[in-house]
């Protein structure tokens, strides 16, 4: 009996082996097996996922796979439904809004590129005009009316020879002619000067208050200036019916984005409900001012028939609520106008014709200030106190 337990305790050890053996071939066999039978896709492969051969378990493929198809269309299928997803997925990924945001700088690119071309030859007259310390002009307008001999200009011009030690600020004025005419008589009696013409307006003769050649030319001034804004410059507005004598630039605060000149004026520069005049202003470069130039254009739109004075006192407030301008508004003593002026001739800096409807009013009463100042320039020193301007003219009181 113990022969026969043993002999069949060795077989059952010879059989255990025989198995191993056979199990271990079968592995061997079964790893060299070619890679590409193994990684082949299964029959429910699509969108980048497979079915495993063994459990039918879903596992994610390499990134590097690629779609094998036998039926033909097929991939084209596949991959068009890959394309509707990875789009849908970017589109869920923008933030809201983004479409509207990349319109808005589109058309602010097409804006920009349109200013370039209607201001072509802008940048380098004021780097001319301009001062080169702190990048100042001085900015006026003229047409063929105002330009003319004995007209406006001339008046002008004038004022800055005959006052108080300015005559060398005409080398920073640009003299911006709105017609042809008006940029030859400019170019004849000044070194600075830049046609702005507008196709279809025609900008040569006198326009009357509010007629609609009038609003074009006020309104295209605007846009002029921010261009200016624009290249980096400060700059001071002036009507051409002003008259200088002596330097405004002393009175204009350091902090204020905007100083302008008053119709009304309380006796506060920071008080808001000061009345502006936007015939004489000067503007500091810098986003919120830039900003103020575009929202001050738009604006045209919801007061139609408005020149730009009036729709800036309608959204002045809201200008310094929403962009924190900081306007300084002039008192008229210094830069006096019809309106409001003045009395002391020993403090006036500009006297402006405002208030004042035809040009040969304004020419008349611009005459007699013009005077009246030669006159006290040659008073002597006791006998100032007592200078006066003459009053009342066709529009002066």
């Amino acid at each position: 009996m113990a022969k026969v337990a043993a002999a069949e305790a060795a077989g059952r050890q010879a059989a255990s082996f025989v198995l191993g053996c056979v199990a271990a071939l079968t592995v061997v066999l079964l790893l060299q097996r070619r890679p590409e039978e193994l990684g082949r896709p299964g029959p429910g492969q699509f969108l980048g996922w497979r079915r495993s051969g063994w459990n039918g378990t879903s596992s994610p493929a390499p990134a590097t796979s690629k779609v094998i198809v036998a039926a033909g269309g097929e991939a084209d299928h596949q991959a068009n439904v890959t394309n509707r997803t990875t789009t849908a997925a970017a589109d869920l990924r923008r933030p809201a809004g983004a479409d509207r945001q990349e319109q808005q700088a589109k058309a602010k690119d097409k804006e920009e590129e349109e200013e370039e071309a209607e201001f072509r030859g802008l940048a380098e007259v004021v780097a001319r005009a301009a001062t080169a310390d702190d990048r100042t002009v001085i900015i006026t307008c003229v047409n063929q009316a105002w330009a003319a001999a004995g007209s406006l200009l001339d008046l002008f011009l004038e004022s800055f020879r005959a006052g108080d030690g300015i005559a060398h600020l005409l080398d920073h004025v640009l003299i911006v002619a709105m017609d042809p005419t008006a940029m030859a008589r400019c170019r004849a009696v000044h070194p600075h000067c830049y046609l702005f013409t507008m196709p279809g307006v025609d900008f040569t003769s006198e326009k009357f208050f509010l007629s609609p050649e009038y609003l074009e030319l006020v309104w295209s001034k605007l846009k002029l200036q921010r261009h200016v804004l624009q290249l980096g410059y400060n700059f001071l507005f002036t009507d051409v019916d002003i008259l200088w004598f002596r330097n405004p630039f002393k009175h204009i605060m350091v902090y204020a984005d905007m100083a302008i000149s008053s119709d009304v004026f309380f006796g506060d520069p920071d008080n808001i409900n000061n009345f502006p005049n936007t015939g004489f202003f000067h503007v500091k470069p810098n986003n919120r001012t830039i900003a103020m130039t575009r929202a001050w254009h738009e604006a045209r739109a919801r007061y139609p028939g408005k020149n730009e004075q009036p729709v800036f006192n309608a959204i002045k407030k809201d200008l310094v609520d929403k962009l924190r301008l900081r306007v300084q508004y002039l008192d008229p003593a210094f830069m006096g106008g019809f309106c409001s002026h003045g009395k002391d001739l020993g403090k006036i800096c500009t006297m402006h014709a405002n208030c004042c409807v035809g040009l040969g009013a304004k020419l008349r009463d611009l005459r007699s200030v013009l005077d009246d100042w030669k006159n006290y320039t040659r008073m002597p020193h006791w006998a100032k106190p007592a200078a006066k301007w003459t009053v009342p003219g066709a529009c002066i009181h």
